[in-house]
């Protein structure tokens, strides 16, 4: 198809942890590989965009505000930014986060690492996988895990949803292959993850 037009209201809404932000996937839903774009919608007092840097990733961001009215905080200083407000961080290591302060915020994200081919971030699959039971997330991530070969957080995500669906030999392979690939983060993460309490005696060896 040569074109696709859908209303934001159109789009899936699925919850990012418990603090009432709603992913609204337009990438993957458009199946865009050029660019990372998605929009992210919250109601007042909640984060419309969390709080994070992009240096791991080194993404140029452009947020828009496309309906209510957030308040952005760029590296400790607030941005009031009603609807039709562009927010542009060519910097990754800046720190961002937006509340929303009306009802019914949206918040449009685009980015990219520059002169690079885009590749899509693995938190798309970390957010819509936490919204599946352990057997079906299993089942979505070896389905797309190939898309990104070399990443701690996948095989540990990896890891964490077969020891939730009684896999414990392949939760453990993967531990290991993600420790391998990132042993300091991965070691902060394992520290106090329910999600490997059936295998917790066995991670524990192996992180010594």
């Amino acid at each position: 198809m040569s074109y696709h037009v859908a209303h934001l209201s159109d789009l899936e809404s699925i919850p990012v942890g418990d603090r009432g932000l709603q992913w609204r996937p337009i990438r993957s839903r458009f199946g865009i590989e050029a660019f990372g774009v998605n929009a992210y919608t919250a109601e007042p007092g909640n984060e419309v965009v969390e709080s994070h840097t992009e240096e791991t990733y080194g993404h140029e961001e452009l947020y828009v505000v496309v309906s209510g009215r957030a308040t952005f905080t760029l590296d400790g200083e607030e941005v009031e930014a009603p609807a039709g407000t562009l927010v542009h961080l060519p910097d990754p290591t800046v720190r961002r986060t937006a509340v929303a302060v009306e009802p019914g915020t949206a918040v449009l994200a685009l980015g990219a690492k520059r002169g690079e081919a885009f590749q899509p971030s693995a938190w798309e699959l970390f957010f819509r996988a936490g919204q599946l039971e352990p057997v079906e997330a299993l089942r979505y991530y070896e389905e797309n895990r190939g898309a990104y070969p070399d990443h701690a957080g996948v095989d540990y995500n990896l890891a964490c949803v077969r020891a939730l669906a009684g896999d414990r030999d392949g939760a453990l392979a993967d531990f290991r292959r993600a420790l391998e690939r990132s042993p300091d983060e991965v070691r902060k993460w394992a520290a106090n993850d329910s999600d490997l309490d059936s295998i917790r005696a066995e991670v524990d060896t192996i992180l010594g």
